[in-house]
């Protein structure tokens, strides 16, 4: 049986899919929340957002590896891991897939919840910008541990990254909506019309997930230095 190439445009394909499905899933659960009267509930739409992220991760990890998020391209880009063509290009197919799934979201659910936009709720711009550098760290920091390093258990990089934006928006969602990803605020702002303190959702998730890029490769060249000795 021969095996076809794969298309030059199959990984930017699938970070267009795998960012419209976090959206559409995510973000589309919050606005469905707010057009039923609560029906999905906090815990439902952490269990959306999570259970999303896993299951693209399975579909697509083999194709693009799944960033659907411009903090860990930006964090990929930063360790030359991508290159700065290749990584402006997945940022513009992420960016396509959310606002597709923004206008969706719309065109399905209307104007209730703003579709699923993000904005800070308590504490303001301040709280919202400090949580999604925290929250977007860890985000990164597990995504580079079950993805890039050898020595993590591969196989298992969809259930950790999933678990943990379950957790995070579950948790911390309530603050700022936990987005830890410029993609998954900006779809919905533009199909919403939603900019309450946006650049807090750029500025936060890329200083966190370059940061965690930064410092996972040094933990990791620490413990190979030792293991080398």
């Amino acid at each position: 049986m021969k095996i076809r190439p794969r298309p030059l445009i199959a990984p930017y394909l699938a970070e267009v899919i795998g960012t419209f499905a976090l959206v559409f899933a995510g973000a589309g659960s919050i606005a469905v929340d707010a057009a039923s009267d609560g029906a999905v509930t906090g815990v439902g739409i952490g269990l959306s957002f999570g259970l999303i992220v896993m299951a693209m991760i399975f579909a697509l990890g083999h194709v693009s590896g799944c960033h659907i998020n411009p903090a860990v391209t930006v964090g990929f880009w930063a360790t030359r891991r991508i290159s700065t063509q290749r990584a402006a290009a997945y940022i513009l197919a992420q960016l396509t897939g959310a606002v597709l799934a923004g206008l969706a979201i719309v065109v399905i659910v209307g104007d209730a919840g703003e579709a699923g936009a993000s904005a800070p709720r308590i504490g303001g711009a301040d709280a919202a910008l400090l949580s999604e550098v925290i929250l977007t760290f860890f985000l990164v920091f597990v995504v580079f541990a079950v993805a890039t390093d050898y020595r993590a258990q591969g196989s298992m990089a969809a259930l950790a990254i999933g678990g943990y934006v379950g957790m995070a928006a579950t948790g911390w969602g309530p603050i700022a909506n936990a987005s830890m990803n410029p993609a998954r605020t900006f779809g919905p702002a533009v199909a919403g019309n939603v900019w309450d303190a946006h650049w807090v959702y750029w500025v936060g998730p890329i200083a966190g997930g370059l940061l965690a890029a930064l410092v996972y490769d040094l933990l990791r060249d620490v413990r190979e230095a030792e293991e080398r000795g």
